[in-house]
């Protein structure tokens, strides 16, 4: 008896040794701060189901949505003026790899995406300061890389992400090109997900 109780807590002793299970899926919500490469700020949320292709790897699709004011350079001038708060959706697919060691509960990551991006217009006032809206932005969408970096414990993410967006040109009602606005962004977010596994290697 005693032996048989020995092996089954060496089963369950190397099952918990794995850091996140392979061939699971996981869902995480990530909530945080926007900031703008042309300067400004805001917020953002990400949802991002994955699957667990190794211990240390998964694939994943991330939904996200920023809402953030940002600078806008109009030409007349080379005056800078301040848009409004816009919200842009997102969809990336992703790749994250794992440096977590046995007996921790510590897995710091690096990962990647590339996806697509979906941007609301951007209402932007005439710097003269009457208050009139003097245009806005030329595309609705494009395609867009990121990098990202960060750590899990149990089942809480700290992630610092850098999302590589093309600049928008603003026009106005006749189509002319009156300006342009970075879309970049520098996200910090904290989170959490559910299922695939947790980093917590146990031992007995």
């Amino acid at each position: 008896m005693k032996k048989i109780i020995i092996a089954l807590l060496m089963v369950l002793s190397v099952n918990l040794a794995f850091a996140q299970q392979e061939d699971r899926f996981r869902v995480g919500m990530d909530f945080g701060f926007s900031v703008p490469k042309a300067g400004g700020g805001g917020g953002l949320v990400y949802l991002e189901p994955k699957y667990n292709i190794s211990e240390k790897m998964n694939i994943g699709l991330r939904f996200g949505g920023v809402a953030m004011a940002r600078d806008v350079v109009y030409n007349t001038g080379n005056e800078t003026v301040k848009g409004e708060f816009s919200a842009n959706g997102s969809f990336a697919l992703t790749f994250d790899y794992y440096f977590n060691q046995e007996g921790s509960n510590f897995a710091p990551f690096v990962g990647a995406g590339v996806g697509r991006a979906i941007f609301s217009n951007l209402a932007i006032e005439d710097p003269i300061g009457d208050g009139d809206e003097i245009g806005e932005l030329s595309a609705k969408s494009a395609t867009f890389g990121m990098i990202r970096a960060g750590f899990e414990a149990n089942k809480f993410r700290f992630s610092l992400d850098y999302n590589f967006m093309p600049v928008s040109d603003i026009v106005d009602l006749n189509n002319n090109v009156i300006g342009e606005t970075e879309n970049s962004y520098f996200g910090i977010s904290l989170g959490f997900f559910v299922g695939g596994g947790r980093w917590r290697n146990s031992s007995f």
